[in-house]
């Protein structure tokens, strides 16, 4: 049972004559409601077959894991974790962005901000704009010009560094780099579209940096 961002050929592993069933998420846009995930993994489970459930990126995180699992224990259905690279620390590292960084960043925090789009309760923006170094969020298209307005007015300056990573890791990769109070605006005016990640702090600098050190570098050399 697989979701929307799995990279496809990680499916021709699969034992042959397994069943491949998509139960991917996009924003509004739900294959399979997650009451159904849970009712599906058990019927499979209990039938006595050997379930994946695979997910782009860490289970855990953002991930709806746990509450899978949480439904696995209730039904007395043995389970294991497989951890894997969430999309925070995998894209952030494929656009050059490190997440920490001496000098500039001592603390990181992964928030979700498909809550900005008014489905639940937001995220403490009071505690994240100036209680943390650096800011990845996740699910964050749809809500960015709230997401910037709140950091922006929680204290985060204007002009702080910000960054987009759209299409983290593969080939379509597109970063695009700002500040809290433009990066918005470049995002509507570039078409960003999910899956994308938004990274505030001044770490997006550092990324800024070892690309002029290369083409400096490479002048030279060449």
């Amino acid at each position: 049972m697989y979701d929307r961002l799995v990279n496809k050929e990680l499916l021709g592993y699969a034992k042959k004559g397994a069943a491949l069933v998509y139960v991917g998420k996009a924003p509004g846009q739900h294959a399979v409601p997650q009451a159904e995930i849970h009712e599906q993994l058990a019927a499979f489970a209990m039938k006595g077959k050997q379930v994946v459930r695979l997910k782009g990126g860490d289970p855990l995180i953002f991930g709806r894991g746990g509450e899978e699992a949480q439904e696995m224990a209730l039904r007395g259905i043995p389970f294991e974790f497989v951890p894997g690279v969430t999309s925070a620390i995998g894209a952030a590292s494929s656009a050059g962005i490190p997440l920490t960084h001496r000098g500039r960043s001592a603390s990181v925090a992964f928030v979700s901000g498909s809550s900005s789009a008014g489905r639940e309760q937001g995220p403490r923006w009071d505690l994240l704009a100036q209680g943390v170094d650096t800011l990845v969020v996740y699910m964050g298209v749809a809500g960015m010009a709230d997401i910037c307005r709140e950091l922006i007015a929680h204290g985060r300056p204007h002009s702080a560094p910000a960054a987009i990573v759209e299409q983290g890791t593969s080939e379509q990769e597109r970063v695009i780099t700002g500040t809290v109070g433009s990066i918005h605006k470049l995002a509507s005016l570039m078409h960003v579209k999910n899956p994308a990640l938004l990274i505030f702090g001044e770490v997006v600098h550092v990324r800024e940096q070892l690309l002029r050190l290369a083409e400096e570098a490479e002048e030279r050399i060449g």
